[in-house]
């Protein structure tokens, strides 16, 4: 597996394609929801695996807090190691960047996986395109 951040028009046509299929085809949120107003604002990435892509992620920065979104894998490839792939990539980025101090939304279901991952509940649960969600921090 290779984590690449988004260079090309094409690459963020991919990746804009598995958030399309993971979100709004499988999870039913609307398209208006999921590509939003902040994509030209994030750093996007991509992963590939064989040389096809296979999940994707965004980064962006928030008053000095890295907030980490949209990180989604096909579902073909979901408990072989590709979300903490992804999330690994983005981590690196971010402390390569000087931000220590991360932040996401996660779906309830996912949040055993980020607390895997280090990071840990700083919310109440809440409702983003009808799914149940709660914010999660960690320091890198």
């Amino acid at each position: 597996m290779e984590i690449k951040r988004v260079e090309t028009e094409q690459e963020l046509e991919k990746a804009y394609s598995i958030r399309k299929q993971v979100f709004v085809e499988e999870q039913k949120v609307p398209l208006e929801e999921e590509i939003d107003e902040y994509e030209n604002d994030s750093i996007h990435f991509l992963l590939y695996a064989d040389g096809i892509p296979a999940g994707a992620g965004r980064f962006r920065v928030l008053n000095g807090i890295g907030k980490v979104e949209r990180i989604c894998v096909l579902s073909s490839l979901r408990k072989k190691g590709s979300g903490k792939a992804i999330m690994a990539g983005i981590e690196t980025y971010a402390k390569e960047q000087g931000i220590t101090d991360l932040k996401l939304n996660a779906q309830t279901q996912a949040i055993p996986f980020y607390e895997k991952l280090g990071y840990r509940v700083a919310s109440e649960e809440f409702m983003d395109a009808g799914i149940p969600h709660r914010t999660m921090v960690k320091t890198v």
